[in-house]
């Protein structure tokens, strides 16, 4: 069985988008299909085909979906120190050799979304940042060679 570690707004969100899919897009889905019978004989019907394959692209994510949420397990570091790194944390760090600041909230690889800042606590670099803090400097194999990155700020998600 997996665990898949995430923040309660994570495992909020999940359920929101299960619930939807199972009212709201099974209706959508199902008058699809219906609409898509009307046009007669399904041997050349393109539009129940491709009904029938979004209905079952829906069913797949509802299911993967449920096994998410099944096996959740929330992260919680409200009991951290302060100033240390935990896995809800909002990290802003400097790379060593640039200069460039960037500001992460780390989270389970299931929320993860680099482009707006989410990195995963099992990332190469959420890794490194676990237990570290304000001060450390850390080193992450990157393709071309180690990056160091030096933490700047942590604070704990609101």
């Amino acid at each position: 069985m997996n665990e898949y570690q995430m923040t309660h707004e994570a495992l909020k969100e999940l359920q929101d988008e299960l619930d939807q899919l199972k009212t709201v897009g099974r209706a959508e889905m199902a008058e699809k299909i219906k609409v898509a019978l009307s046009f007669g004989d399904l041997s050349e019907n393109a539009e129940y085909d491709e009904a029938k394959s979004e209905q079952g692209k829906m069913e797949s994510r509802i299911n993967e979906l449920e096994h998410l949420i099944r096996n959740a397990v929330i992260i919680d570091d409200e009991n951290d120190e302060e100033g240390t790194v935990g896995r809800s944390s909002i990290v802003k760090i400097k790379n060593v050799e640039t200069g460039d600041e960037v500001t992460y909230r780390l989270v389970g690889f299931t929320q993860s979304d680099p482009l707006a800042g989410k990195i995963s606590d099992e990332s190469p670099v959420g890794k490194e940042l676990i237990g570290k803090h304000v001060g450390d400097v850390i080193e992450v194999e990157a393709p071309k060679g180690k990056v160091s990155f030096e933490i700047l700020e942590v604070a704990k998600k609101n």
